[in-house]
């Protein structure tokens, strides 16, 4: 049976074996370079998307949809409750060390097999061979869907944050649940557009967007450091707060520590677009690279600014418009409109944000599905040509940001418990992929060549990834404080845990009949 599935995989896909000139002149004409060639033939690939990103719109595509400094500031109560501003800024600063060591491990990875699949693909090339069907199957799924609840929750973030602005404008509005639905379909509809007919603009557009990523950073940095009071730097980096009543402050800053893994998170994105970016197997790592340094370094610088400018944390935590960082730039400017601007510009960055994501998202299922991983896997892999993007999945992506966020019209609890699954998940498929990557190594069985290297110390880095990332992994499912209620629950662990029994029940049941394991196709003695 598994032999039938790869005859009729690699027929689908086109006989790279006879077809040489042809797939020459088609990479030729998609923008690819010789690099770029050989690494699909290597993969066994054919090339059926543009190569039209180049680094700068790579990094630009990157950066924009991290945006780091950005949500660093969106996501600043979960560690004031739980650290204050001392847990906030070493909770950073730990955290962006931890994820250098993840992205330098994705940037070599993505050197050895630059593929849109990303993880699921290296799980399948490196794993024991005795599992490598059953592992990439279930790191396939859990990517997915830790993309696809990303976007909606993403999204929602700018909703609530537009909805913010009115509470700060009009203190007699009062935000509805369909007002917000309303607010992430209309985000996610204008991100399609993007992704659709001005697709073959993207790369210009992520180039555009990066240049507004840092002028917007010093559009909001520049204020707060001439108009705020400053707080003590002694209060600023050494007090602590535990107001989620935790038995300790170390427990509560653990549990803090989801501020700065949310803000970091998104190693793996440019990744995805491997396919689209010329001579990716070089442009990729070092792209993944210079962002994880500039958007850590911004993160970080904001963060400290923050700390110093927002006065006293217990008053800004009860801010009506729902996010600390709009009381802080009101208390600031003591204005509407100024305090209006500074947030318009987060809204307009986390927007972009919502842009990109709505392409890694599609391109990561659209290389799940051309591999016969989803339900409906032809429809979704389809690639419409002459548009030469994976349509059809970016109209599934907006079905399903769509679909997920008419539940909170009926609750914001059940949207949020859904939406959690994004960290976890993502974070899951890291550890998986670097976890195999050390058996590689430690079994001393060889690894494909990269232009792209950690060289020795790859395997101490890689190491250091997974311990890293078992630590905060393991307080991603932690509520905010306690006592828990139904309303404050984190259930983060109930959707994560029925994502992998849905992944493996659907394997077993389909999957092992349908899938094709990328390892099946790759020829690495080309």
């Amino acid at each position: 049976m598994d032999n039938d599935i790869v005859k009729n995989h690699m027929a689908e896909s086109s006989s790279f074996e006879a077809n040489d000139n042809f797939e020459m002149r088609n990479i030729s004409q998609l923008g690819g370079t010789n690099n770029d060639e050989h690494d699909m033939r290597m993969l066994g690939r054919t090339q059926v998307l543009n190569r039209n990103f180049r680094f700068i719109s790579t990094l630009g595509f990157a950066c924009t949809l991290m945006s780091t400094w950005e949500i660093a500031l969106m996501t600043s109560l979960f560690g004031l409750l739980n650290g204050g501003t001392a847990g906030l800024i070493w909770g950073y600063l730990v955290v962006w060390i931890g994820y250098m060591l993840v992205f330098a491990s994705i940037a070599e990875m993505a050197s050895m097999a630059p593929t849109s699949g990303g993880q699921y693909h290296w799980v399948s090339e490196f794993a024991p061979p005795g599992s490598q069907k059953f592992l990439s199957y279930i790191v396939g799924w859990t990517s997915v869907l830790g993309w696809q609840t990303g976007l909606a929750s993403l999204a929602f973030l700018v909703g609530t944050m537009i909805q913010g602005l009115l509470i700060l404008n009009n203190p007699n509005y009062i935000p509805e649940r369909w007002q917000g639905t309303l607010l992430v379909i209309a985000i996610t509809a204008f991100c399609i557009i993007f992704n659709t007919f001005l697709a073959k603009k993207l790369p210009m557009v992520e180039g555009m967007v990066l240049i507004i990523h840092i002028v917007g950073f010093f559009a909001v940095l520049i204020p707060l450091w001439i108009l705020a009071p400053r707080n003590p730097a002694k209060e600023v980096f050494t007090e602590f707060l535990n107001l989620g009543g935790w038995s300790s402050t170390g427990v509560a800053f653990m549990v803090g520590l989801l501020s700065p893994i949310y803000t970091l998170i998104g190693a793996d994105s440019a990744v995805h677009m491997s396919e689209e970016i010329k001579d990716a197997s070089l442009v990729l790592p070092r792209a993944i690279m210079w962002a994880a340094g500039i958007n850590g370094t911004m993160g970080f610088v904001m963060i400290i600014t923050f700390c110093f400018c927002l006065g006293s944390v217990f008053d800004i935590i009860e801010t009506p418009t729902g996010y600390p960082f709009i009381q802080v730039f009101f208390n600031v400017t003591q204005s509407n409109a100024g305090t209006s601007i500074m947030t318009a510009i987060l809204i307009v960055n986390i927007t972009s944000a919502c842009i990109s994501t709505v392409a890694t998202v599609s391109r990561q299922t659209w290389s799940f599905a051309r591999d016969r991983g989803l339900p409906f896997s032809s429809f979704i892999g389809y690639v419409k040509p002459g548009w030469n993007i994976p349509l059809n999945s970016v109209l599934i992506t907006f079905t399903i940001t769509t679909l997920l966020s008419l539940i909170n019209i009926g609750s914001t609890v059940a949207f949020n418990a859904i939406g959690s699954l994004a960290v976890s998940a993502i974070l899951g498929t890291y550890i998986i992929s670097f976890t195999v990557l050390i058996l590689r190594r430690l079994r001393k069985e060889p690894l494909p060549s990269r232009r792209w290297t950690l060289g020795r110390y790859g395997i101490f880095i890689n190491i250091g990834a997974v311990l890293f990332l078992l630590v905060v992994w393991v307080f991603v499912f932690f509520p905010l404080g306690t006592p828990v209620t139904l309303q404050t629950m984190n259930w983060n662990v109930l959707m994560f845990g029925s994502t992998m029994l849905f992944a493996v029940v659907y394997y077993i049941l389909v999957g092992k009949n349908t899938y094709t394991a990328p390892v099946e196709l790759v020829k690495r003695n080309l």
